[in-house]
């Protein structure tokens, strides 16, 4: 692995333990990573490297960007994505996000199993395409990370599945 890469991991594993402890990933971790992988990127590759930090960066933002829209992910999140966006670069990201989906997928499902919530969630999944179905894509008020009834998961933890897995493969 690469020192870039060594770091990216580290940085995502600190976020990790953080959101599963308090449920917040916070901006001074976020914002420094990427602007720490800008930096690292300008000093070793020049302009051409802090355009490639640059684009990892919105890669990993733009990508969940609905879903925190719409009010199922956190912004942290989003963040954190842009942050390894930007140490890795926008094919790195995009394979990432893409990980992390997966993951985060799988991991709901198991969180919501073993909460006892998962006929709750297949009738919210029910509930909200109908109400996209007739009211648009836009955030349903009830179900939207701000219900506390339902069991949270840290997503920070599927991207850092997501994140070794990309690494792994590579």
């Amino acid at each position: 692995m690469s020192l870039f890469q060594i770091i990216v991991v580290g940085i995502t594993a600190l976020a990790a333990g953080w959101d599963v402890m308090t449920k917040r990933i916070p901006n001074v971790l976020t914002f420094g990573a990427a602007l720490g992988g800008l930096i690292a990127h300008a000093y070793v590759g020049g302009w051409t490297g802090v355009v490639m930090s640059a684009l990892g960066c919105v890669v990993g933002v733009a990508a969940f960007f609905p879903l925190f829209a719409l009010g199922g992910l956190g912004a942290g999140d989003i963040k954190l994505l842009g942050a390894i966006g930007a140490w890795l670069g926008p094919v790195a990201a995009v394979w990432v996000v893409l990980f992390s989906g997966i993951a985060g997928g799988v991991l709901a499902i198991f969180v919501a199993l073993f909460s006892g919530y998962l006929s709750r969630v297949l009738t919210n999944v029910w509930s909200l395409l109908t109400f996209w179905r007739v009211m648009g894509l836009r955030p349903s008020p009830e179900l939207t990370l701000s219900n506390d009834a339902a069991p949270r998961l840290a997503y920070a933890v599927p991207v850092l599945a997501g994140l070794v897995l990309t690494l792994w493969l590579r």
